[in-house]
């Protein structure tokens, strides 16, 4: 028991004094690099996609 109170204790210490965290400039910045690409990456999937479907489309119209 006492192991599991010295690794919460340890734990909680490292989350307040050794955890360096974002500020909220960085952790805005962050996320809308974030949400920037993850629409890039849909696009390139739906373009991918959209090619895919025509290629079979061809395919099965002949």
């Amino acid at each position: 028991m006492k192991k599991i109170i010295n690794y919460i204790k340890d734990s909680y210490n490292e989350l307040v004094y050794k955890v360096s965290w974002p500020s909220r400039t960085e952790l805005t910045n962050s996320a809308v690099i974030v949400m920037i690409a993850s629409i890039i990456m849909a696009l390139i999937i739906w373009g991918v996609d959209t090619a895919f479907e025509n290629v079979v489309k061809l395919f099965y119209s002949l």
